[in-house]
């Protein structure tokens, strides 16, 4: 406890994700209430030199209540005329609480392309960059208004790891309507017991969030552990907490908060490798033998092209793959040196052959260890 303390308040660059439950709702609209709360808090952490974005919902929501209507649309274009009208009122409330604390915010509205596409996410990274040095509070939110299902990240939770990726947080927090991740559904079994901490994310952790409350698993725990998978591996902590408790940020930060804390790996990737293992989009497969994943994982060597089995997917040179083993599992991300068409003829050869074959001079390494972060 007294690691998780220390570690809690060492944390200089902070995500707090807000629930949509938290800020909106259909007949009231935006919680100025909870924003307060919110903005005090974040002014706090600020006084004390740390650098916090807040991942927010709850656009659709105030533009539900705008519109007076009865029901949350179903339709993607009514979403997105709903997120149009409640994204400007929100950030109005946000503008408002702020204000009071002398802080100032700045939206950004993002796209799934902004973080696959490398040159996007350098270019969204210095944007961060500069609001911090300003002092500015940045609100992100997935752009609604224009995102289509195709390149949709689809929900916050995972949208706020993405952020911590972005901008190497230490730490991310997602409030929500819940106390953290339980030991079974405490709304059907009055036994389940809130679980503390989370070293591993094992496969029994999937399983509770898969068996938790059915309005929870869409968008809901289910969404967190994922989100939590892409934060520890890449070395960030993140809790889960009640946001319905107006000190819980002011808790979290001084380790006296209730909720659940998934602990990093400690691997300390850099940036690069974080967003090539947990950022960019895989655009084909890579099965390896047992020799080329224990060089990969163990060894930690490049990928060549002898130790390859197969070989899935179009892609170029210079694309992200991924690499998992003959089982199946997924055990790296990375960097190809050579296309799909060219790798299928040299796959499980020699570096000799290889050239041979393809006529050329080759490159020994199919994937270079710089270029590679593994994901097991």
């Amino acid at each position: 406890m007294v690691k998780q303390k220390s570690y809690l308040q060492s944390s200089r660059k902070i995500v707090i994700k807000i629930g949509t439950n938290l800020l909106a709702d259909k007949m009231t609209g935006v919680n100025t209430e909870r924003l307060e709360s919110i903005a005090r808090s974040v002014a706090q952490l600020q006084s004390r030199g740390k650098q916090v974005a807040l991942v927010s919902s709850g656009a659709i929501g105030a533009g539900v209540a705008a519109l007076q209507l009865k029901t949350r649309p179903r339709t993607l274009a009514k979403k997105q005329a709903a997120a149009a009208i409640g994204q400007p009122l929100l950030m109005e409330a946000y503008e408002h609480a702020f204000r009071k604390h002398r802080c100032m915010i700045g939206q950004i509205l993002l796209t799934k392309e902004d973080f696959i596409d490398r040159r996007r996410f350098v270019n969204a990274r210095n944007t961060f960059a500069a609001l911090f040095e300003q002092g500015v509070v940045p609100i992100v939110n997935e752009n609604d208004t224009v995102a289509v299902e195709e390149i949709k990240l689809g929900d916050n939770d995972n949208l706020s790891a993405f952020v911590v990726n972005l901008i190497g947080a230490d730490l991310l927090i997602l409030l929500s309507d819940i106390d953290g991740l339980y030991s079974d559904d405490p709304a059907r079994h009055s036994k389940a017991t809130l679980i503390p901490v989370v070293e591993k994310i094992t496969p029994q952790i999937e399983r509770l969030a898969r068996s938790s409350n059915p309005e929870l698993s869409t968008g809901g725990m289910i969404t967190k552990i994922q989100a939590a998978k892409r934060c520890v591996s890449s070395g960030a902590a993140m809790i889960i907490a009640n946001g319905n408790n107006p000190e819980i940020i002011d808790d979290i930060v001084s380790g006296t908060y209730v909720g659940t804390i998934f602990l990093p790996d400690g691997r300390g990737l850099n940036r690069k490798k974080k967003w090539i293992g947990f950022v960019s989009h895989a655009e084909g497969v890579i099965v390896v033998d047992d020799g080329a994943k224990n060089a990969l994982v163990v060894k930690k060597k490049s990928l060549l092209a002898s130790g390859i089995m197969t070989v899935r997917g179009e892609f170029d040179k210079g694309d992200t793959v991924l690499v998992c083993d003959a089982a199946g599992n997924n055990i790296a991300k990375g960097v190809v040196r050579y296309s799909h068409g060219d790798l299928a003829r040299i796959k499980g050869k020699k570096s000799h052959e290889a050239a041979k074959i393809l006529g050329c001079k080759t490159c020994e390494e199919v994937i270079r260890r710089d270029d590679l972060a593994v994901i097991e």
